[in-house]
């Protein structure tokens, strides 16, 4: 059995438990962590992991940001000094961390989305290099109603998430969702 198919049976078992009500925000994020070799092959069974969440009776929808940086960039007034002397984007980031977020709010609050709902969020690792996938997601869990599936390319250890391997890791509250228990 692969990595992602051993990843979807953990994910089947777990959306399948009851829920727990009276959550904070935080722990109603779930991470499916997976190798980022695995990248292509989880994409390709997201669908699956949306036919789990509505045999196990929940709603489903799914947010891609994989190329949120591209849309802001093209539509930036200043993309074209970016491109020409990059460090100057620095400050601009703070706006694109912005929108995202906004983004993944819109995704979560939408009106067909309920606290019996998984909003599955994909793409996070188009994040690396321009900012931390806590930036985004911190200032959105307030916002979550059902859950937030977060497909995340990296390694869960001791409490600490690391996207793509990455040296600086976070602790943040989500419950990791892992291939091997």
């Amino acid at each position: 059995m692969s990595q992602i198919e051993q990843l979807l049976a953990a994910y089947e078992d777990f959306v399948s438990l009851p829920w727990q009500e009276h959550l904070a925000g935080p722990q109603k994020v779930w991470f499916a962590v997976y190798d980022p070799s695995q990248e292509r092959r989880l994409r390709l069974r997201v669908p699956e992991f949306g036919i789990a969440t509505k045999d196990a009776g929940h709603s489903w929808t799914y947010l891609d940001i994989a190329d949120s940086f591209a849309q802001w960039m093209a539509i930036h007034k200043y993309r074209e000094r970016y491109f020409q002397r990059p460090k100057l984007m620095d400050l601009a980031l703070q706006e694109f961390v912005a929108r995202v977020s906004e983004e993944i709010e819109t995704a979560l609050s939408a009106p067909d989305v309920d606290q019996n709902t998984v909003v599955a969020l994909g793409g996070v690792a188009s994040l690396f290099g321009l900012t931390y996938a806590s930036a985004v997601l911190e200032p959105v869990t307030s916002a979550v109603q059902g859950r937030l599936l977060v497909f995340f390319p990296g390694h869960y250890e001791n409490g600490i998430y690391r996207l793509l391997d990455a040296r600086d890791g976070w602790n943040y509250l989500a419950v990791p969702i892992t291939a091997t228990p």
